[in-house]
This record gives C-alpha cells, sequence and structure tokens, in this order.
C-alpha cells in the first residue's frame, strides 16, 4: 500500500503531515480513497485491475528464513513446571510456604490473594532428557519427546499481564488494551498474500476439557489496519466458513455476474465517499467468490493418508478437534497461506490441574509433535515458523487445598515456557533459566515485544520499520519495544 500523501507514510518520516487548514471532511475522503484504491487493485483481475498480491514495498526488508507462521496457541496458562522446566528440589519444600525472598512481594492475582498460606507444590509427573539435545520434558509429553531434537523451547518468557483477557490480548497484538492489530494481521499487512484464492491470515478455535476462558474475534483482528488483512475465522464443524455454498439454483456464472454487478456499483460508492470499508467489502465479496472453489478441496481430510490421518492421532477426523485443526493448518500453508493461528481453550487449571493438563496433553500432545513431522517429511519446516504456547504460566504455590496427587495453580506472568521449530529456529536447545521454584527468571529473560520482533525477523521484517500511522504517530506491533533474540536463530 502507498502512503497517502494526506495523511503520512507508514514509516517513521514526519514529512507529509496534513497541512492544519485541511478540512475535516475532505481529510477524511482524501485519506480513504488511497487505501480504497489500493484494495480494489488486488481484486477484479478480469475487470481491468493488475493483480497484485504483494505486501509493502520493500518488504520482506531482508532474506527471511520463513514464508509462514503456524502459531499454536494454548488458551489459559500451561503449567511450566508440570511441562517443560522441572524443578525436583521443589520436594524438600512440600506444603511449606514460598519464602518471601523468592515471591518479593509480587502481584498476584484476587483469586488467591485471600489465602492464608502460599504453600509450594511440587510437580506430580516425571521429567527425563531426551534426544540427542538431552531436552528436559515431562511425562506428559511422548510425543513432543520424539521432536526434542526440533524445537527451541524457551524458558525464561515474561509478560506484563497477570489476567486472561489483558494477557492474550497482549500476546496477540503486543498492548494489553484492545484495538490493536494482531501479530497475523501485521503479517498480512506487511507482506501480502500468497495465494489470492484464500485469506493471508486464517484463525481457528478448539476447546479442550479444562477451565473455558471466552475467545473475541478481535484476538485475530486488523484493528487499525485495512480490515483486509484481519484474521478469517474457520469454524470448528463440517462447514469451516458460514455462508460458502450458493443457494439452490445459482450456477457460479451467475453469481459471477451478480457480483461484478454489485462490485460495479460498490466501486461508484466508493469512488462517491471514499470509505475504505467500502474497498474491504467488494474484496471480501470476491475473496469469498474464490473460497468458495478452493475451501471445499481444502478442508476435505479424507483425501490424506491413513499413514497420515494415524500420525495426528484418533481425534483427527473430528471436525473442529485441536489434531483436525493441526492438520488443516499444513494444508492451509502448503497452498500458501501467510500466517495460521490455532486458539486451543482449556489451560486454566486452579483446581485439580493434575487431571485437566492429563487431558489437554491428551488432545494436543500427539497433533503438535505430527505437525512438526509431517512439515519436516514434506520439506517445509525449513521455510515454516512453528510456535507453541499460552499468555503466562502457573504458580509454584497452590491455589486451594493442597495433595501430593491434587492441586491447582494460579496465573504466573513472571517466568513460562514456549516452544519454536523451522523457519530459522535453532534446533535442540533450551534457552533461559528460572530460579530453584519456577518462579523468577534468573537468566536470559525474553518479554512478549522481544518474540514477536524475532518472529517478524524470521519473517525478514525489521519489526522498527514495520509500522502504520494513526492518530498522529507510527505504530507497529512491537509499540516502542523489542528485540530480537539472536541466541535463538539458526
Amino acid at each position: 500500500m502507498k502512503p497517502n500523501p494526506h495523511i503520512g507514510p507508514t514509516s517513521s518520516s514526519h514529512k507529509n503531515i496534513p497541512p492544519l487548514d485541511l478540512g475535516r471532511r475532505q481529510f477524511l475522503l482524501q485519506s480513504a480513497t488511497g487505501m480504497g484504491v489500493a484494495a480494489l487493485s488486488t481484486i477484479f483481475p478480469t475487470k481491468g485491475f493488475a493483480a497484485n498480491s504483494d505486501g509493502l514495498p520493500g518488504v520482506p526488508h531482508f532474506a527471511p528464513k520463513a514464508k509462514r507462521v503456524i502459531f499454536l496457541f494454548q488458551s489459559g496458562g500451561p503449567s511450566q513446571m508440570d511441562l517443560f522446566d522441572p524443578k525436583p528440589q521443589m520436594e524438600e519444600y512440600f506444603d511449606q510456604e514460598i519464602p518471601d525472598s523468592v515471591r518479593m512481594g509480587q502481584r498476584i492475582t484476587t483469586m488467591t490473594s485471600g489465602q492464608k498460606r502460599f504453600p509450594v507444590a511440587p510437580s506430580m509427573f516425571k521429567f527425563q532428557q531426551h534426544g540427542n539435545s538431552g531436552q528436559w520434558l515431562s511425562e506428559l509429553l511422548p510425543h513432543t519427546s520424539t521432536i526434542a531434537d526440533k524445537i527451541c523451547i524457551v524458558k525464561s518468557m515474561v509478560t506484563q499481564a497477570i489476567n486472561h483477557d489483558p494477557a492474550m490480548t497482549f500476546f496477540q497484538t503486543g498492548s494489553q488494551i484492545s484495538g490493536r492489530p494482531s501479530i497475523g494481521a501485521w503479517a498480512s499487512y506487511g507482506l501480502g498474500k500468497e495465494n489470492e484464492d484464500l485469506p493471508a491470515f486464517v484463525a481457528m478455535t478448539s476447546r479442550g476439557k479444562g477451565g473455558v476462558q471466552p475467545l473475541a474475534d478481535r484476538l485475530w483482528g486488523s484493528g487499525f489496519l485495512p480490515t483486509t488483512h484481519q484474521g478469517v475465522k474457520f469454524r470448528g464443524s463440517s462447514d469451516p466458513v458460514l455462508y460458502l455454498n450458493d443457494p439452490a439454483g445459482i450456477s457460479r456464472d451467475v453469481k459471477r455476474e451478480m457480483l461484478s454487478n454489485l462490485g460495479a456499483l460498490n466501486g461508484k460508492r466508493l469512488d462517491a465517499v471514499g470509505d475504505p470499508e467500502i474497498a474491504t467489502r467488494i474484496a471480501q465479496y470476491e475473496l469469498a467468490f474464490r473460497m468458495q472453489a478452493s475451501v471445499p478441496a481444502l478442508t476435505d481430510l479424507t483425501t490424506e493418508s491413513q499413514y497420515i490421518l494415524e500420525l495426528y492421532g484418533p481425534d483427527v477426523t473430528k471436525p473442529g478437534s485441536y489434531a483436525s485443526q493441526c492438520l488443516l493448518a499444513r494444508r492451509l500453508i502448503e497452498r500458501g497461506v501467510r500466517f495460521v493461528q490455532l486458539f486451543h481453550i482449556g489451560w486454566d487449571q486452579h483446581g485439580n490441574l493434575p487431571k485437566d493438563i492429563r487431558n489437554q496433553c491428551h488432545d494436543t500432545d500427539q497433533p503438535s509433535a505430527a505437525l512438526v513431522n509431517d512439515l519436516a517429511a514434506r520439506g517445509l519446516l525449513d521455510e515454516t515458523l512453528v510456535v507453541w504456547g499460552g499468555e503466562f504460566g502457573r504458580t509454584t504455590y497452590c491455589q486451594g487445598e493442597l495433595n501430593r496427587d491434587k492441586y491447582g495453580r494460579d496465573h504466573h506472568p513472571r517466568c513460562f515456557s514456549v516452544w519454536m521449530a523451522g523457519g530459522g529456529v535453532k534446533p535442540g536447545i533450551s534457552y533461559g533459566k528460572t530460579d530453584d521454584f519456577s518462579y523468577n527468571i534468573v537468566e536470559n529473560p525474553v518479554e512478549v515485544h522481544d518474540l514477536h520482533a524475532t518472529m517478524l525477523h524470521l519473517l525478514g521484517i525489521d519489526h522498527k520499520r514495520l509500522t502504520f500511522r494513526v492518530q498522529g504517530r507510527d505504530h507497529r506491533l512491537t509499540d516502542v519495544h523489542g528485540r530480537v533474540v539472536k541466541e535463538l536463530l539458526a
């Protein structure tokens, strides 16, 4: 998209700020028309418009390691010390008060602030080293253990938010305040589309058996970016995209003629008022028309071999399951979708964590590992970045009643773990270190903005240069923060 001379460029330059005497209506009309024309130029290749799937001029800024991203977001906050960060020395402190020197008066949620005690709850699960790299992984992750040499585990993630909604919003958009573009929208905005028949950004949700937090569409929204860059949600059913099928008696040719006439009318309205949402409406009608031909074949998993179906596990044939969506993610990136995000709900384990985390791992462990192995076997892992993780971790101390085999954990933003694979990530390493209680980071902290900067870097994007001007300043995913964690790069 070319910057409009009346609203300033989408870079850090401020040369073209609109004159103070420009009327509000004129300013809005002129600025919107620039976006509308840019959007229209990407659709209607049969009506005199040049087909153009490119993103911003000059992006990527340098040779990318990854062309696409699959983000396996585990909503609710997986417990790092039960999955990735073993602390066997905590056994000595079972049911003892967590030392003040560890807690240091840090913020806690209202769910445990009223507790009289904060007893240490060691993990009841066993850990072993796996692969040539010797990665430590819980017995809850037998399938992930088989890809130990393919993944990089970051054990020193830290976030700012302590409650789900602001923490998830922060992890997706770089801000705890809603209204900012999601990382997938930024990728779409900067890099554009590879396949005109599918969206650049697709989001899917699945649900486990644990605690449930609501997911808002804004988590894959476009914020202040043009709305053509928002994620298209595929539903977890046999009909993943609503209203994709035409009514009986409507042929493909009739639909094409109708959309062409409708597009012409909308185009006249766009010329008259310059509202960029009209351009988005036209673009979405055209995309939906092309998706009518592409999506049915895309979502037909029966075309996969029996070996692949067994690789992803018994739930793969259930529409909307995490397993089916992992396989669908691979099929999407095979067809050039730029950014695929899965949200799996159910990791909010305040009560009976041992039971609930087993259920979650049963749902997610095999499909996650299968996705990495499937990508590797097809030669796609080197150019696909896979990220697995939630919005924060869980506390060392128990929430509620403590038993050896039954305990709960509260939200913990001070340290948690994620893993990454493919797309230029250094495989088979663990990065960062926490204290003996998995409560504070003692080595190599990685903030959410750092992870975003690193993900964009792997896509060939300088996070400081991917900006969009709105309300008088240039905004970016990482705001005024973020560093590329070069130690994670292959």
